[in-house]
């Protein structure tokens, strides 16, 4: 068995650095919140309104609510392991938080799959007939899609209970011109359980979403070098539109690859829990969904008339 011990705590390491982490990851965190939170109230209450959403509305609402507990765990994740540790690396506190996490990980990284898919079966041009077929009942098959995603995030959870990660407690740690000693907490993950157990998680997603990612560029770099060759004079607003499209989901597809590498070296504890790398990673988790939200906002007139409202409010009360 391939293990992985990690020192959980570091006396060397600087108060700045833990400073840093909890401020930098909360800004993410709390931009995630506000975002998720936005889109979550507004498809939200359309669904309270109406008894019923769209098929994306629906998968956006599903996408903004799980992140937005995501970002609350992460941010709760953060604050115990760099400000409680001895509370935080205790079995019964350690296994539950990774494996939350493992799973609103999973649930965000398909239920974002199958929002690309969408998007892609319905803007989208090719003349195969499996994508014809595929864009014809994706509006009926997408419930039960999404259900039993969820379930499959939830199946590929549980295993993480058991047998892969483990702390404990080494008391003997001499202090250097002492005679006593000091007491260190001690990450120990089965890397080879991990790997395969992830691996397995995430795959299907990540194939599926950078599948539809790249079909939906290429439509879209098509279309575009198409209305160019038309054009006539000045820029038109659809072509815009379109290259503003193939931007923002080329800037998701970077973001969502970074996440996913830096939740599987996070969980692996390959770095040592106050290192620089580990920090990264758990900035890099707390900007994913706070920059995907973002984007979605951006990009979806829906979301961006219903934020000039807010902002309005907002400012009529200020």
């Amino acid at each position: 068995m391939a293990t992985v011990n990690t020192d959980a705590t570091d006396e060397g390491m600087s108060g700045f650095k833990s400073v840093f982490t909890v401020v930098v990851s909360g800004i993410g965190c709390i931009t995630g919140v506000l975002g998720n939170g936005f889109i979550t109230a507004v498809h939200g209450a359309e669904w309270a309104r109406r008894k019923r959403l769209p098929v994306g509305d629906c998968i956006l609402l599903m996408l903004s609510f799980s992140r937005l507990l995501l970002q609350i765990w992460t941010m709760l994740e953060n604050t115990y392991s760099l400000l409680f540790q001895a509370t935080y690396n205790q079995i019964t506190v350690y296994v539950p938080f990774k494996v939350i996490i493992v799973f609103l990980n999973y649930s965000n990284l398909w239920l974002a799959a199958w929002l690309n898919i969408y998007y892609c079966l319905k803007i989208a041009n090719f003349a195969h007939p499996l994508f014809s077929m595929m864009k014809r009942k994706i509006t009926v098959l997408m419930p039960w899609l999404l259900r039993w995603s969820l379930l499959i995030s939830l199946g590929f959870s549980f295993p993480f209970s058991k047998d892969i990660f483990s702390v404990y407690v080494n008391s003997s740690i001499p202090i250097p011109s002492s005679n006593s000693t000091e007491k260190k907490y001690v990450a120990e993950t089965n890397v080879v359980s991990l790997v395969m157990l992830y691996n397995l998680g995430i795959f299907i997603p990540l194939t599926m979403f950078i599948l539809a990612a790249t079909l939906l560029i290429t439509s879209l770099k098509r279309h575009t070098l198409h209305m160019e060759s038309n054009a006539t004079g000045s820029r038109d607003p659809s072509m815009e539109a379109h290259v503003g499209a193939i931007r923002a989901i080329s800037y998701f597809l970077i973001l969502y690859i970074f996440n996913a590498v830096a939740l599987f070296l996070s969980m692996s504890n390959v770095f040592d829990a106050n290192s620089s790398w580990n920090i990264l990673c758990k900035i890099i988790m707390a900007a994913y969904p706070a920059g995907h939200s973002v984007l979605l906002i951006l990009g979806n007139p829906g979301l961006r008339r219903a934020w000039k409202r807010f902002q309005y409010r907002v400012h009529l009360h200020l």
